[in-house]
């Protein structure tokens, strides 16, 4: 289906009116104050160099009723703009009904006004009090870890930050310039917020992209970087070892290595943008719905810990507290395997050009059938390969492409197959595996000579269950040209119960968000995973942390949206209605899901992870 602060010593009341009710001496006098005790804080350290351009994360924080609002609901939105407040800044204070005028002003155009209360000395109570107070229609958003605060770069309370419909940033800085440390106008001689928005709007150059706002330094929490605790050894090469190493490893996918405390130094400024940015390590799913073994992202503390080691001149420390080395198979993310296959020739890539689609095939040679708990495809040249996909062919069935069965793939962010204790994936005596592989020119001519490795699950008998792959897809749909947030459906009704495992959702460059969720019988419907910021550059299967029962008669519904216009950076011909195709600058619409017929109960929570271990120390 295709579908189209006020000062604490005043009385609330005065509070409420600082600066027009007193006079313009006072407010001058106030606000000269905050600004020299502005001056006196250290200077922002957490903030990620140049805020204009760079793309804000995905965010849920609660909002003054304790509800959770996130970003991404309102990703429909034209323009998003996230204004930081506190509950005693005066500045901010006298900004709020002008703040308010405004979203008023622009809510007809699609702009959606974010109050984002991110001071330490806030809390949820204060902020509903001052909401109520000041009768604050915006949403009051409690950013108590500073996480936007830290990805946009906020330096003090009424800065404003204009995000496109891509959440990226194209204005920051004051609402106007009605206020100042040492002046105070009724009226604005520039309303800089407001020009930013229509010339955003009107598709026109934001002519002052950036300005200095005027308002009260916000604190940063406080962490043990304040106090020169963190040091390599005893704390930042944990967190390498745990979140980032699987990759950032020699043969491995990412660029270069963090095995070394060297390579962390080296490479730390770099590190400091990604994490702020939450850009590394790669994870896109909504924190809100499900739950998911292997969730990437670093917790807020993590963040704190890099970024605080790295402000404090990277120390490594004490060297008897560094932890054992982790050791990996080499180039194998899931350890040696039993069994290795190849493509059956080398492959020579072009240096530019289109490479369509290459299929290949290499028999098994098994006598009889085998069981396998983990699975990876392994590129042998990362720059020229983007993706494989690897099925198996029962003789008994033929040679259609159609009756072909997946074993596993690989694509930029996924991960290795590893199933848990009792799950496997049967592959029948005699079975040929068939490869896709998609090739990318590099700017050079390359060789790739690919390869597929199986770990067969142990003991004497088979595991209890056979765990199956299926595509939900639509191939029918057309893209207009240029629409931004174009929407397509897929579905399946369920022939008998299931447990689902994973998900992995699948579009090409036009990708903007993906959807799984569950319509039951009896009408109800629960959304099983989002992806608001899909990515092709970074395309992750999702492992539930435990499995998902669903009835017979449930509807599993994929709901995805494409931007196909000139705003997404990544489209190859906005002036373009596209559909399906193979090739990157058509459109794919798939949500794969890993599932058991019947309802099972199994452990989801931890034995991946054992496996893992297992198999790397052989």
């Amino acid at each position: 289906m295709v579908y189209h602060g006020t000062d604490p010593t005043l009385s609330p009341r005065a509070r409420g009116r600082l600066g027009f009710a007193l006079g313009l001496a006072f407010v001058a006098l106030a606000i000269f104050s905050l600004g020299k005790l502005s001056a006196e804080q250290p200077a922002a350290k957490h903030a990620a160099p140049g805020p204009v351009g760079r793309r804000v994360p995905n965010f849920v924080l609660k909002d003054a009723a304790g509800e959770t609002q996130s970003l991404a609901d309102f990703s429909e939105k034209r323009a998003v703009v996230l204004v930081f407040v506190s509950t005693e800044c005066p500045v901010a204070n006298q900004y709020l009904p002008i703040a308010q005028e405004l979203a008023k002003k622009f809510a007809d155009r699609s702009v959606q006004f974010l109050a984002i209360y991110s001071s330490p000395s806030d809390t949820a109570e204060t902020i509903a009090a001052h909401q109520k107070q000041f009768k604050l229609t915006l949403p009051a958003l409690y950013d108590r870890d500073q996480q936007v605060l830290q990805s946009v770069g906020a330096e003090r309370t009424a800065e404003a930050f204009v995000l496109d419909a891509r959440s990226v940033i194209r204005y920051h800085g004051r609402i106007d310039d009605r206020y100042g440390y040492d002046y105070h106008r009724d009226t604005a001689k520039r309303n800089d917020l407001e020009i930013a928005l229509d010339e955003l709007l009107d598709h026109r150059e934001i002519s002052v992209p950036s300005t200095s706002a005027q308002g009260c330094a916000i604190t940063r929490r406080e962490s043990d970087s304040a106090t020169g605790k963190i040091t390599y050894c005893n704390q930042v090469a944990r967190i390498l070892q745990e979140k980032c190493q699987t990759c950032h490893r020699p043969g491995a996918a990412a660029p270069f290595s963090l095995l070394e405390p060297d390579a962390a130094v080296h490479w730390s400024e770099m590190i400091k943008q990604v994490v702020l940015e939450r850009r590394m390590p790669p994870w896109y799913a909504d924190a809100r719905y499900g739950k998911f073994s292997n969730d990437r992202r670093l917790s807020q503390d993590q963040i704190d810990t890099l970024v605080g080691w790295i402000d404090q001149g990277t120390p490594l420390g004490d060297t008897s507290q560094l932890p054992a080395r982790r050791e990996f198979s080499e180039g194998w993310t899931l350890g040696k395997p039993d069994v290795v296959f190849e493509l059956p020739e080398e492959v020579t890539v072009p240096a530019t050009g289109t490479v369509p689609y290459r299929y290949f095939e290499t028999p098994t040679n098994f006598k009889e059938d085998v069981w396998i708990q983990a699975a990876e495809a392994r590129p042998g040249n990362r720059a020229a390969v983007h993706h494989i996909i690897a099925f198996y062919r029962d003789p008994k069935g033929g040679k259609q492409r159609v009756n072909d069965q997946w074993i596993a793939g690989t694509a930029p962010g996924d991960m290795a197959l590893i199933l848990p204790p009792g799950v496997g994936r049967r592959i029948p005596a005699g079975a040929t595996i068939v490869w896709q592989v998609h090739y990318t020119p590099t700017g050079k001519v390359e060789q790739d000579r690919s390869q597929l490795g199986l770990v067969f699950c142990k003991g004497k008998e088979p595991p209890k269950y056979n765990v199956a792959t299926h595509g939900i897809g639509n191939h029918r749909f057309l893209i207009p040209a240029g629409d931004a947030n174009f929407q397509v459906e897929s579905e399946m009704k369920l022939p008998g119960d299931v447990t689902i495992l994973s998900f992995m959702p699948h579009m090409h460059l036009r990708g903007k968000d993906f959807l799984y969720r569950a319509i039951y019988s009896d009408g109800r419907s629960e959304t099983l995973l989002s992806v608001p910021r899909y990515s092709f550059a970074w395309q992750s299967n999702y492992r539930c942390a435990e499995p998902i029962h669903l009835p017979k008669g449930t509807r599993l519904q994929c709901v995805a949206h494409y931007d196909n216009s000139a705003d997404n950076p990544a489209n190859p011909d906005p002036a373009k209605t596209i559909g399906w195709g193979d090739q990157t600058w058509d459109e794919m619409m798939i949500g794969y899901v890993d599932y058991i017929p019947g309802n099972v109960s199994i452990s989801l929570a931890g034995p991946k992870q054992a496996v893992q271990t297992a198999a790397m120390k052989k």
